[in-house]
């Protein structure tokens, strides 16, 4: 007889699952041990796959890489102990790129831990600082934490939530399995007030307004209000990288991404000192670098920042601040307000020829070559990840999105080793889309027995890897300083041969050429492709 044929009554493990199921959660990532076999299995019978991972770290960075795709919250299970430790960088993560994550851990219970020692720790008190919430699961709240802990991790700005699950509860009889649904939050939006018309009368006025655009407005799907605003009115549109095709990149108003690369910065701060109005729109600082610090006056330039939390951060201040969801306050903004004639056409055109410009791609071999060759070769609608690094920098201006989410990436925290899993989770929820991820040597070798994951659920992402046997953003600021190279270059494994080791295909390339026929190649494999890029240490010198 099988379990699910005893079961004769729903647990509290099956009732969590059951509403992380009606959530939109498909798969879970981790690697299981004995204290959440009973959580598993209920996961399994409410038909959320349970996909093992070779870290818990992979496991958070795959689970982000689905709900990219889906917009169901990442679901996490990791053991108590080591597991729970090696998800902590992914759940960070999480906090600071305001992804919705549900991590559920194993845990020792509490009457064993009152005379017990083996892996008995407070890992309430680890994830607390990293998370929105925590609880610990109890059977006779089954249903109420599980709806709290969606509710939390997905409404305002989005994060990660932590659920404490000890070994014995999971497979207890639940005793709410009726509570109701909680209904979502309406939409918040701002109030009309002397405020709201002091907004709208900047709006009326503005000569020279710009629209900077950040994760708040990713995460709330405000881009079709945000493209009939600066349409309407007029507003060239800079965005954080990380926000990079909220309005499609290709379309005139777009001025690319900022925050990340001096050389962008270099033309984009220069324009947003030249406007009268700045209208933050969704815009999170956390993602930008010191040169976006205060880089206005709000006393001086008229300043409307929209966000989904308050400013706690300081990073900059505004004459207005509304939180506010961004659609609906798009909308109360442009009540009452007429179109003026802004920015001339050759005015934004010679702004975005200066961003080409910064950028080139016209050398033979190199960072911006690969990137060329793979924008050129691969079927328009490729999602890309980018891994941390000096590649990610011209990644982040060279590669055009159309669609929000088209280049996925850790912006918050920037954390190396992400790109491999959040290529293999995107495949696993968009088969139907090409996925080609980039790393450096040094990111890619941190986890590239996630490969083995990659073959296992069939999927088939192209791994680009950047082979320069160094960490070359570090070498370059080494460099800068004036200080000796220590530590940052370091032997290098045949980097193609380990992709065909775990069952994919593998091609190592030295030209243009060799690039576009192993993108061909790999376009059409059943399995994923390792595709080693052999370029010149300190390539990207005078590149980023």
């Amino acid at each position: 007889m099988t379990r699910d044929e005893t079961l004769s009554f729903p647990t509290a493990a099956d009732v969590v699952a059951r509403r992380l199921y009606e959530a939109g959660c498909r798969y879970a990532f981790g690697m299981p041990g004995g204290e959440v076999l009973d959580l598993i299995d209920a996961l399994r019978r409410a038909g959320i796959a349970f996909v093992l991972v070779r870290h818990e770290n992979a496991a958070g960075f795959m689970a982000e890489g689905v709900y990219h795709r889906t917009g169901a919250p990442a679901l996490v299970v990791t053991t108590v102990g080591p597991g729970a430790l090696n998800v902590v960088n992914a759940v960070e993560n999480a906090h600071q790129d305001r992804v919705p994550m549900i991590v559920l851990t194993g845990a020792i219970d509490a009457d064993v831990a009152a005379t017990y020692t083996h892996q008995v720790m407070d890992q309430r008190a680890l994830f607390q600082p990293i998370t929105k919430a925590g609880f610990t699961f109890s059977a006779g709240s089954a249903s109420t934490l599980a709806d709290k802990a969606i509710a939390i991790a997905t409404e305002g700005r989005p994060g990660p939530v932590h659920i404490d699950i000890p070994i014995n509860t999971a497979n207890a009889p639940a005793a709410d399995i009726a509570m109701p649904r909680r209904p979502p939050a309406a939409p918040l939006q701002p109030a009309e007030s002397g405020q709201l018309n002091k907004a709208r009368r900047w709006l009326r006025q503005a000569r020279r307004p710009v629209m900077v655009v950040g994760l708040d407005a990713m995460n709330q799907g405000a881009g079709p209000e945000i493209l009939d605003f600066a349409e309407t009115f007029g507003l060239p549109v800079i965005t954080t990288y990380k926000a990079k095709g909220v309005i499609p990149e290709d379309h005139p108003l777009a001025l690319g991404a900022a925050g990340l690369s001096p050389k962008a910065d270099r033309v984009l701060l220069p324009f947003l000192g030249q406007a009268d109005l700045i209208i933050c729109v969704g815009y999170d600082p956390i993602e930008m670098r010191s040169g976006w610090q205060d880089p206005w006056h709000p006393d001086k330039t008229h300043v409307i920042d929209i966000t989904a939390a308050p400013n706690h951060h300081y990073m900059h201040q505004a004459s207005v601040n509304f939180l506010s969801d961004c659609g609906p306050a798009l909308a109360a903004l442009a009540l009452g307000a007429t179109p003026n004639a802004t920015w001339t056409d050759a005015e934004i055109a010679t702004t975005r020829q200066a961003l080409t410009a910064a950028f080139p791609t016209d050398e033979d071999w190199g960072p911006a070559a690969v990137i060329d060759t793979c924008m050129t070769t691969l079927p328009e609608g490729t999602l890309a990840t980018a891994d941390s690094g000096a590649h990610r920098i011209l990644l982040s201006q060279m590669w055009r999105c159309t669609e929000p989410r088209g280049l996925m990436q850790s912006s918050g925290l920037c954390t190396m080793g992400c790109a491999v899993p959040l290529a293999i989770g995107a495949a696993l929820a968009a088969p139907e889309r090409q996925v080609v991820s980039f790393s450096g040597d040094a990111g890619f070798l941190m986890v590239a027995g996630e490969l083995a994951t990659a073959a296992e659920q069939q999927t088939a992402p192209i791994f680009v890897v950047f082979v320069d046997t160094s960490l070359a953003l570090i070498d370059l600021k080494q460099r800068q300083m004036g200080l000796p190279s220590c530590g940052v270059d370091f032997a290098g494994p045949d980097i193609a041969a380990i992709g065909r080791a775990f069952g994919g295909a593998g091609h190592t390339v030295r030209n243009r050429t060799e690039l576009a026929a192993a993108l061909k190649a790999a376009m059409i494999e059943k399995s994923f492709s390792v595709i080693a890029a052999i370029i010149d240490r300190q390539a990207y010198d005078g590149r980023i």
